[in-house]
């Protein structure tokens, strides 16, 4: 690439900024130009959920680098500026004024939304989502002692916000569809330990259960009403069941779309040659699982922009690296490691009772697949080996081991 040559990234989060940071690690001395529809500078996501919410971190905390920062490296950044379009046969992205800005390489790292739930009462005051600072700032400000909080959906960011909201003093009652907290992922058998994890911390786990509405007075939520005729009173209501990737941009310019992101190769190219997407929008081809997976974790959108900036300058780049996410929920921290949307059994080392063990996920063919460090902070590359060799393994000797 030329010192003429111009890269556009959309985004405002972890993936956008290591974009920015990547290729000037690798050399690229063109133009940058990075815009993100939010007046923050791009910062990461996990810790709203997490230290923020807890408040042990501010902002500062986790923004990914300094306005002086982007300054130094001859960044343009364009703060609260949200591309409307993208014309692949111009190379060029389009703004809100009516302006348009040529590439001639564009990353996209648009990340995802929170899910909406097309119930009665879903859009009333006192409904909150987590996704931005934003949301996280008057989230938080709301949680103290005395304040009672529905959280509709048993997944990583409801149970995070339910583990915080309790030591802050709030009282909690989670409602689930599933029979388990994190059914999907990582499945049934983990999910009780989870369960039980809450219960402890008297949080009161409704589950198999559906939200048929949020109750209301005066355009304010007051609470749940339950598919079995049950009702659950609360002063806010968060809703937490899942999320939806940004992809709108990305189908709008005719890019392949596959699994619900948007389709790229292993090194990160969608459709379009001169465009790639990274985060929580790329459904990628993953060398060593053999298949097309797209995840909405930490990891990819800290390691994937290095990968897209390397096959963007015309280097060799395969991203191979093996889904990551952890979390931390009271007493218990937790890692895992791999992708097991399909698993025919789980194998345990260590005292589950006491918290304090390593999971395996195997599949038909005896293969280790995903693992999960719980209260053990060694092991994780010893987890990444067993899920690469790709070779049967006895889960009985594992977990005796």
């Amino acid at each position: 690439m030329t010192t003429s040559s111009t890269m556009v990234i959309v985004g405002g989060g972890l993936a956008a900024a290591k974009a920015a940071e990547a290729l000037r690690d690798k050399d690229f001395d063109g133009h940058i130009v990075l815009f993100t529809a939010e007046d923050h500078l791009p910062y990461e996501r996990p810790p709203l959920s997490k230290e923020f919410l807890a408040g042990k971190k501010t902002l500062s905390d986790f923004t990914v680098a300094s306005a002086a920062w982007y300054r130094d490296h001859h960044v343009e950044l364009q703060l609260g500026t949200e591309v409307t379009g993208i014309d692949p046969g111009a190379h060029t992205v389009a703004l809100p004024d009516g302006e348009s800005v040529r590439y001639d390489k564009l990353v996209l790292a648009t990340g995802s939304r929170p899910r909406t739930l097309p119930i009665p009462g879903a859009h009333s005051s006192g409904v909150h989502y987590l996704r931005t600072i934003d949301d996280a700032e008057t989230l938080k400000s709301t949680l103290k002692e005395g304040v009672s909080l529905a959280i509709v959906g048993a997944g990583w960011i409801g149970l995070e916000v339910a583990a915080n909201a309790r030591e802050l003093g709030a009282s909690v009652t989670v409602v689930e569809t599933a029979e388990m907290p994190l059914q999907a992922a990582p499945g049934r058998e983990l999910g009780e330990v989870f369960a039980n994890l809450h219960r402890e911390h008297d949080v009161d786990l409704r589950l198999s259960t559906t939200v048929e509405e949020i109750t209301t007075a005066d355009g304010a939520a007051t609470g749940l009403k339950l598919s079995d005729g049950s009702t659950v009173g609360a002063d806010r209501v968060l809703i937490a069941v899942g999320a939806t990737p940004n992809t709108a941009l990305a189908e709008a310019a005719g890019l392949a779309i596959a699994d619900g992101g948007v389709q790229v190769d292993s090194s990160l190219r969608t459709s379009d040659p001169d465009i790639y997407a990274v985060g929580d929008i790329a459904a990628a081809e993953h060398p060593l699982l053999g298949t097309r997976i797209r995840v909405e974790h930490w990891a990819n959108a800290l390691k994937q922009p290095a990968v897209a900036a390397d096959a963007i300058l015309g280097r060799p780049a395969e991203y191979a690296d093996l889904p990551y996410f952890f979390t931390d929920q009271y007493d218990l921290g937790m890692e895992y490691v791999g992708y097991a949307p399909d698993y025919a059994r789980v194998a345990y080392r260590g005292d589950v009772a006491a918290r304090e063990f390593t999971a395996f996920w195997f599949d038909g063919d005896s293969r280790v697949v995903a693992g999960m460090n719980v209260n053990i902070w060694e092991g994780l590359d010893d987890i990444k080996a067993l899920i690469s060799v790709r070779e049967p393994i006895d889960p009985e000797r594992i977990g005796a081991q």
